[in-house]
């Protein structure tokens, strides 16, 4: 589905309060996938996976099973915002630092004065503290769930959580949370119409070079293994 039949879709699922876990696919995502049987679960029993990475797309057509465009989680998480924002949605927001999530609470309810955010909390929690942080969620009983953890941790944990937390849509996040509190800048329009937002991303974090390293072995395995790239093994 194009950007507005996404929209459209979800804005159904929150109507009809039928729980969706929603994934943003990227490279990085779904080489980790291929590496990880517990990771590679979690996207493969995703509700809806959306083609965020420029790298998905460009693999979509090149095994001949084409998306109709690029459905960028931060655009897509504006979008649903704009959406409660006219319906009177209610939003939770879950992950990253204290800092970072209080300050993009504080940034979005500007932006989105009709949208209820009914709570948020920094992302740094451990095990034991899951029960507390669901139950926390369900009280607040949301429309929309964003959540913004690490790698290895974001979608395995809604995976996990998904029946308990009861919320119709919810959804990883990355680094939105980041951009929105103004610790990051987004890609300007030039860099991703010229798909290289992951390349302004390392320019402004370096560390995150390791992890740039996946997108040619990314390539190259869509190249050698054509539509058979997400089969693990």
């Amino acid at each position: 589905m194009n950007m507005e039949q996404t929209v459209r879709y979800l804005v159904d699922a929150v109507e009809s309060r039928r729980t969706h876990r929603i994934v943003t696919g990227n490279p990085i995502m779904l080489m980790a996938g291929l590496e990880d049987p517990s990771f590679h679960r979690a996207l493969q029993t995703a509700d809806l996976v959306v083609p965020d990475g420029a790298g998905v797309v460009w693999a979509a057509r090149h095994v001949g099973q084409p998306v109709q465009e690029r459905v960028a989680g931060f655009d897509l998480m504006h979008e649903l915002l704009r959406e409660g924002d006219l319906r009177g949605w209610k939003v939770y927001l879950l992950g990253t630092t204290e800092e970072t999530i209080s300050a993009a609470h504080a940034n979005l309810q500007r932006q989105y004065p009709g949208v209820r955010f009914v709570g948020y909390r920094d992302g740094y929690f451990t095990e034991n503290e899951d029960a507390s942080v669901v139950a926390a969620i369900r009280e607040a009983d949301p429309d929309l769930l964003f959540v913004a953890r690490s790698l290895t941790t974001q979608e395995p944990w809604l995976a996990k959580y998904e029946s308990a937390l009861q919320v119709p849509v919810m959804m990883g996040v990355g680094g939105s949370f980041d951009v929105i509190a103004g610790k990051l800048k987004r890609a300007p329009k030039l860099f991703r119409k010229m798909h290289l937002e992951w390349f302004y991303r390392l320019l402004q974090e370096p560390a995150r070079y390791r992890r740039m390293l996946v997108l040619p072995r990314f390539a190259l395995k869509v190249m050698r293994d054509g539509d058979k790239v997400l089969k693990q093994g």
